[in-house]
């Protein structure tokens, strides 16, 4: 890639358990505190955990952002107020980010801008709440059924909202969605179609039927299966209790541009997207595969034109499956050695919970500010590693300096992503 078709990350949103904005989203990385909680008794087994959003208001959330002219901070609402919360979560996510970046002061040709939203299967719970309420009687159907059921609905209503007349879609990758939507934003970016482009990694609002998939798989902790029990504390990814993923929700959002672009604009650059790979297995099951993993991981070494020794930090994708942890630190230890000198790691599914396919945005997010704040955020609940052959993080956050990342997505199929991020000063 030409310096001119560097990949510059100009701007930042979340939305998740612990943070609505950079700003609170940071404290809750650097203190690790978790927005996991036991959801209480149900009908059947559910969830052990789970972390959602709470009070989430889209005008409050809006309001929130100041330097937004009124104009905009008013159409975003007039347009998504009535959609489904994935949307809202999305336009919420994009604004921040969009507000950062400085676009709503200088922002390129609305044909110069492209949205990628990654994520599928997004409007299960929707679907399953209309149907609900139109059985007694169609004409309880939303009038605009039609478009919230599908996932382009993101796409869409973020164009609206943002005047974006470039390219724009929807990518899947089942969790590793959200690094999927990463390296197509960068390939938009670099093929020269746009020179700033959106990534949005959708909420998952997870249906009954979809959770009850998941705790059939054992994919999901389930709370009758030694968690989610009075007075206990999740475990963490890669602890020995670590029973399956805690579902949470979350949305978050990255500007990606052309540092040529950005240096037009005079934007200032948070860090850089400096590689990325995608690496399949040639499986359609839900069973990992060390070997592709570390593929993914070299592949993505090998864009940005580094070695695994320059790499101080791993997000892992540290989901808590038993099968799919003990996969990744072999994965990482073949690629980094043992723990003493390897880069540090966390998950930060242990605080957010597992964002599904917003996850690989959502840990993108906390990679790019844990670089420029200089630290790796706590693991609570990792108090005794399976696999003691990384160089896990500990219960209080580790000051350190970060000139280059990986954060790691890897997807039910087979489905290997890793993306490398980068100080901005690199």
């Amino acid at each position: 890639m030409s310096p001119a078709a560097r990949i510059a990350v100009t701007g930042l949103g979340v939305l998740c358990s612990v943070g609505d904005g950079v700003t609170e989203f940071t404290e809750s990385l650097r203190t690790g505190r978790s927005g996991l909680s036991a959801p209480g008794p149900g009908p059947a087994p559910g969830p052990a955990f789970t972390a959602p959003l709470r009070d989430f208001a889209l005008d409050r959330s809006l309001d929130a952002l100041r330097q937004l002219p009124a104009p905009l901070r008013d159409l975003a609402l007039r347009t998504a107020r009535r959609s489904p919360l994935p949307v809202q979560a999305a336009v919420t996510v994009a604004l921040q980010a969009w507000q950062q970046a400085g676009l709503h002061e200088v922002a390129p040709p609305g044909d110069r801008t492209g949205v990628v939203v990654a994520g599928s299967n997004l409007t299960e719970r929707y679907t399953e709440d209309s149907r609900a309420r139109a059985t007694p009687n169609p004409a309880y159907l939303p009038a605009r059924y039609a478009l919230h059921h599908q996932d382009t609905d993101h796409v869409a209503t973020l164009s609206r909202v943002l005047g974006i007349t470039g390219e724009g879609f929807t990518v899947g990758g089942a969790s590793a969605s959200g690094n999927v939507g990463l390296v197509s934003g960068a390939r938009m970016l670099a093929v020269g179609v746009a020179d700033v482009c959106l990534v949005v990694g959708a909420l998952s609002d997870l249906s009954e039927l979809q959770i009850r998939g998941f705790l059939t798989l054992g994919a999901m902790a389930v709370a009758d299966a030694g968690n989610g029990g009075p007075g206990e504390h999740p475990a963490a990814p890669f602890d020995t209790r670590h029973r399956g993923f805690h579902p949470g929700q979350g949305a978050a959002c990255l500007v990606l541009e052309t540092e040529e672009s950005a240096r037009r604009r005079g934007a200032a650059v948070l860090g850089r997207l400096a590689g990325h790979a995608i690496a399949l297995d040639g499986n359609h099951l839900a069973d990992p595969s060390a070997d592709g993993e570390a593929r993914a991981m070299r592949a993505a070494l090998a864009a940005a034109g580094l070695a695994p020794r320059d790499i101080a930090y791993v997000s892992a994708h540290g989901t808590g499956s038993p099968l799919g942890d003990a996969t990744e630190t072999t994965a990482l230890r073949d690629l980094f050695g043992e723990a003493a000198d390897g880069p540090w790691v966390n998950a930060t599914k242990g605080l957010t919970g597992h964002c599904l396919a917003a996850a690989g945005v959502v840990e993108a997010v906390a990679v790019m500010l844990q670089i420029r704040e200089g630290f790796v955020h706590p693991s609570p609940g990792l108090d005794k590693p399976a696999d003691p052959g990384c160089r896990f993080s500990g219960p209080v956050a580790a000051r350190t300096d970060i000139a280059f990342a990986l954060s790691n997505g890897f997807g039910f199929g087979g489905i290997n992503t890793s993306v490398a991020l980068a100080h901005p000063d690199t």
